[in-house]
């Protein structure tokens, strides 16, 4: 299989391809009338009054990574935001960063690797997301004890469907600071944060087999003893007893400043990861055996808590991937993530091997985190202390195999639901009417206070129209 740059964006940047599409599912195909990249904030006001006087819709995207259609409309004018980049003011006393939305993840973290601060969350998996699209899907990480990014976000500028420039906090415009995080763009193009950092510190990583049976008392230990991040990475072979039921739990353990880095680390190498997708997806035994050996040998290892945030992704790696495995279809990966009552999450998981080997979906990632209540965003996820679960499943391109995916993966919502949890809404529009209704009771009233702020319906998405249809 080929070993493609890590950092390569496959996103063209001729504005004149007005066929867009997400990054990893590749299943949200759309026509655009246009794309537009403003350089600034007061170009993108101006872009937004321009094409609000022409009668047209607008969509936001960033880094085009959301899989359920919330950056794109047909026919709407696209605002690319990664012109705006820019790193516009730095506290150096209260930790606090002023940033253009339309900047990418690398390029903060490079920025204040200067200073004595570092960002405390970003999403994992990948590392060329705007933190735009981040506030916009009030996105998590791999923290231990973190809220929603909401958490982390000091105040932000917001351009409303007038071109106003409206600044957004908890003192200022608290009600739009609530429904814009988390609000997928609908509310206005979010064009500056300020950002709270933390001071940077040294981590050390501390890796061991687990079972999923009693994993979340091992969270919550790890959570007393002070350690800051961590996941635990589930097997994937459904032909196994192992599935979904054993795993690679990791944890970031705080250490000493003094503390040295570890030089050359044990790491996955690109043709290393080349080779796990591979494995992942033909012999998912053998990609266990090997990602575990892996990483436990990284055990004990120690890194600055910034960089081990960071997660390569590389653009396009399943077209390769199909030639390797001679698929006679086109094929990506689809995302979902459930979100369930810690103390119910051996009895989910039991449920979803069952769900997922009955309907022979194809496993081919997933992982647990933790995450605490956020009581801030107005359409919030995070309403409890949940479990979160990453579902990562291989998906055909043709009208079997995604009736097949949305199948499987309504009946993981249904069984998130069922223990008390529910669903991101970021990843796919397959939720049933009442699955929608039941994991965010206030959608009606999200909907009609969009339509509140935005009555000529000036923002707009995919998923908003599919919305409005469904409900």
């Amino acid at each position: 299989m080929p070993v493609r740059p890590v950092y390569r964006s496959l996103i063209p940047h001729d504005t004149s391809q007005t066929l867009v599409n997400d990054v990893h599912s590749q299943l949200n195909s759309t026509r655009v009338a246009r794309i537009v990249r403003p350089s600034s904030v007061d170009e993108l006001a101006a872009t937004i009054a321009d094409v609000r006087a022409t009668g047209c819709a607008v969509a936001v995207a960033g880094g085009r990574h959301a899989m359920g259609g919330q950056q794109f409309a047909e026919g709407a004018v696209l605002v690319d935001t990664r012109q705006m980049d820019r790193v516009l003011d730095l506290d150096e006393d209260g930790g606090l960063v002023t940033v253009e939305a339309g900047i990418q993840w690398p390029e903060l973290i490079a920025r204040l690797q200067s200073t004595r601060w570092g960002i405390v969350q970003k999403q994992t998996g990948a590392d060329r997301l705007s933190l735009a699209g981040a506030l916009s899907a009030n996105a998590h990480g791999r923290g231990l004890a973190l809220k929603p990014i909401i958490d982390q976000i000091e105040s932000f500028d917001l351009v409303d469907a007038c071109g106003n420039i409206r600044t957004c906090s908890r003192e200022a415009h608290a009600d739009l600071f609530g429904l814009a995080i988390g609000g997928y763009g609908l509310f206005g193009v979010i064009a500056r944060v300020r950002l709270r950092l933390r001071p940077r510190l040294k981590v050390r990583r501390v890796v061991v087999l687990a079972e999923t049976e009693g994993i979340i008392d091992r969270f919550e230990e790890r959570i007393r003893d002070g350690y800051l991040y961590g996941d635990y990475q589930f097997a994937t072979d459904s032909n196994r007893d192992s599935f979904l039921a054993r795993g690679i739990f990791s944890c970031y353990q705080p250490v000493d400043d003094a503390t040295p880095l570890t030089v050359n680390p044990t790491r996955f190498n690109p043709e290393d990861w080349a080779r796990l997708t591979f494995y992942s997806h033909r012999y998912k035994r053998r990609a266990f055996q090997v990602y575990s050996r892996r990483y436990l040998q990284t055990s004990g290892q120690v890194y600055w808590s910034d960089s081990q945030l960071s997660a390569a992704y590389v653009d396009g790696y399943h077209a390769d991937l199909d030639r390797a495995l001679r698929s006679r279809v086109a094929a990506t990966e689809m995302i979902t993530e459930i979100y369930v009552e810690r103390p119910r999450l051996a009895r989910f998981m039991d449920d979803a091997k069952r769900e997922l080997r009955a309907r022979k979906a194809n496993m081919i990632y997933g992982t647990v985190r933790m995450i605490e209540r956020d009581d801030e965003s107005y359409l919030a996820w995070a309403r409890k202390r949940y479990a979160c679960v990453i579902f990562n499943l291989h998906v055909e391109h043709t009208p079997q195999g995604l009736s097949r995916a949305a199948d499987a993966f309504r009946s993981l919502i249904d069984l998130g639901l069922a223990y008390g949890g529910t669903y991101y809404l970021t990843y796919h529009r397959w939720a049933r009417k009442d699955q929608v209704e039941r994991g965010y009771p206030k959608m009606a009233s999200f909907l009609a206070l969009k339509r509140q702020y935005d009555p000529e319906g000036l923002f707009q998405s995919s998923w908003y129209r599919h919305l409005c249809r469904l409900l």
